[in-house]
């Protein structure tokens, strides 16, 4: 019924039209595989790639003949991260794996019944107390560097720039303050490498200078509740420090009185000693599980070892079976490194915990460690938001194996590439490695994604370009691009004077039809991370006709601007009366449906060429 006006006046209505979703983050890959350092099995997103240097690590001496190489996982790194910003990194180790500790030994005398030799940072000519306890981040051997005795200038015989040692110092007991430096594991006294530090710290935790605080406590573990793998954090403050967290604090409660006197004398033997410790401010205690693999080639991390025994990796075109230091035989997951990465992909199944478009996973090539590659486009397609870059088979591989291996799938949520390429060792001056190609083609899609759209075809000499590789394993002609795009692998062209290029965007459908194209599939993947993202907004509002609208005015200017940018031919957005039933309401469901047409690239271009005889007039 329509408002009754019984007397003259203005009359005001509020329509609120301007509700903004909040945007979409930076959505970047997902990348699983082995490093040198950092934290095991927890997915950690890193900005630049000197902050995947900083907390993964890059280049070791101690490859299969004692050269220096790095894992595929750097190099995959290194390529995305010149044209995106946001990466998230899980580090795969096999085994019981844990992290390097040190405990701080205590000023004050020994403590009854305990040994020098059962606390990591104590004399064992003297049964010193500890103060407190450093866990590192990084788990491993990589990170073990104590000395059994003294050295000149306090050198740590283990010590390198991957790993770090402390140092106490300005230890004030009238105060019950003091100073911790994290200091780079390859320094000395006399040429200090300060990495943090942290001034007049205490042990009361009713200080806001308390260690916990200001360092930081807390930890995360991969925990599994039936199926179901999540991180579980544990500890009260946030980590402040890059490299260490604390633990094991003998606490001083109310050090000072309100006369800022020291409240009980006894208090201040429980302060750490001056100094890096009767080790040399070394840690000890971490292990690279299972797979002994040893980075540094220190016996297997051994304090004080300095064996310099390699390892028996294959690295780059030597992969097969055994990839990186890892054998991924199903007969032996524990040990592997095949339950690593199994339990890394079902940590990033959850969508709603990361947020990731790409999964690779350089190292697995999908005819070899089938189990691995299966997994990855399952989580893929489970998610439906994120797309996954396999390679078919190892270097060396004829074109008939790699076809053969793409027609064993059938997946839009996945692509594979061929041949291998070889590019230079940014790292190792004058080295050319041979990768396979998931290694570059992460960097391509960033490219892509950078000077374009996802829905753009990441191929062709615009935008497919690989301009770090050297060549190709080998150079196909026609005939053989046509076989391996039949089979749906897209061929890694080389052209003259225009380099390596990606010829071919397919995923590994089956069926013809628009989702058998790359740029389509992450169409739909850049729009359903929108429209979801945006959508959260409106769970638990009144299921109403403003509802409805505010859903609209949010979707409908998205596609438009897609729409605008060459990503659809035309849309139409229904979220009405129509399919919101009041049988539906009273369901508590809110429909909506999207009616998309991508637009298509065009991959083959066709030109006639009619001769005519001299005077013929050409049709308009």
């Amino acid at each position: 019924m329509a408002e009754k006006i019984i007397s003259p006046g203005v009359f005001t209505n509020e329509i609120d039209q301007s509700f903004l979703p909040s945007a979409v983050a930076d959505i970047g890959a997902a990348l699983i595989g082995p490093t040198l350092k950092g934290p095991a099995g927890i997915p950690t997103v890193v900005t630049s790639y000197s902050d995947f240097q900083a907390k993964f690590g890059d280049v070791f001496n101690n490859g299969p003949n004692g050269d220096s190489v790095q894992f595929l996982t750097s190099h995959t790194a290194e390529e995305y991260l010149k044209n995106s910003d946001t990466l998230t990194v899980v580090r795969i180790m096999g085994g019981a794996f844990s992290k390097a500790t040190s405990v701080i030994t205590a000023s004050g005398g020994p403590v009854a019944g305990v040994s020098g030799d059962a606390l990591f940072g104590a004399d064992s000519a003297s049964n010193a107390a500890s103060s407190f306890t450093l866990e590192t981040f990084t788990d491993g051997t990589i990170m073990n560097n104590q000395s059994p005795t003294a050295t000149t200038n306090n050198i740590l015989l283990s010590g390198s720039k991957h790993n770090i040692r402390y140092e106490v110092s300005n230890v004030n007991n009238k105060k019950g303050t003091f100073t911790l430096l994290i200091r780079a594991g390859n320094d000395n006294i006399k040429r200090k490498q300060i990495l943090e530090t942290y001034n007049n710290l205490t042990l009361d935790p009713n200080s806001v200078n308390y260690i916990s605080k200001v360092v930081g406590d807390q930890s995360l573990t991969v925990r599994t509740d039936g199926t179901t793998k999540y991180l579980q954090l544990t500890g009260s403050f946030a980590n402040k420090s890059r490299y260490v967290r604390v633990s094991a604090v003998t606490n001083t409660i109310d050090y000072l009185d309100e006369n800022g006197n020291v409240r009980v004398n006894a208090a201040s033997a429980s302060l750490p000693a001056i100094g890096s410790g009767s080790h040399n401010g070394g840690f000890k205690g971490g292990s690279d599980g299972a797979t002994g693999f040893d980075a540094l080639g220190n016996n297997n991390g051994a304090v004080g070892g300095a064996s310099n025994d390699t390892i028996s990796a294959s690295f780059y075109e030597n992969i097969g079976m055994e990839t990186q230091g890892f054998s991924l035989n199903a007969s032996a997951n524990a040990a592997s490194g095949s339950d690593a990465y199994v339990e890394a992909l079902d940590l990033l199944a959850n969508q709603d915990e990361y947020d990731i478009n790409l999964i690779l996973a350089p190292g697995i090539i999908a005819n070899t460690h089938a189990t691995v590659a299966s997994k990855i486009i399952d989580v893929c397609e489970d998610r439906g938001d994120c797309f996954a870059v396999l390679d078919p088979v190892p270097y060396d591989s004829t074109l008939s194996q790699a076809t053969t291996q793409a027609e064993t799938r059938d997946s839009n949520f996945a692509a594979m590439y061929w041949p291998w390429v070889k590019v230079p060792d940014s790292q190792v001056a004058g080295t050319q490695r041979w990768v396979p190609p998931s290694v570059v083609i992460g960097g391509i899609y960033a490219f892509n994604d950078r000077v374009a759209h996802p829905w753009f075809a990441p191929a062709g000499l615009n935008r497919g370009g690989i301009t770090t590789a050297i060549q190709a394993e080998r150079k196909l002609t026609q005939g053989n691009r046509d076989d391996l795009y039949d089979s749906n692998v897209n061929p890694i062209a080389t052209f003259p004077g225009q380099g390596v290029t990606v010829f071919g965007q397919k995923t590994l459908q089956k069926k013809n039809s628009a989702l058998d194209r790359i740029n389509v599939r992450r169409l739909l993947i850049r729009v359903k991370k929108f429209v979801a993202s945006s959508s959260r907004f409106l769970v638990f509002e009144q299921n109403t006709a403003a509802t409805r609208r505010r859903f609209l005015g949010i979707v409908n200017p998205f596609l438009e601007q897609v729409q605008s940018q060459s990503g659809l031919s035309a849309f139409r957005v229904v979220m009405d009366e129509t399919n919101n039933t009041p049988d539906t309401i009273d369901r508590n469901q809110l429909v909506g449906q999207l009616f998309l047409q991508p637009t298509r690239t065009a991959e083959f271009i066709v030109l006639d060429f009619t001769v005519q005889p001299t005077g013929a007039s050409f049709p308009e």
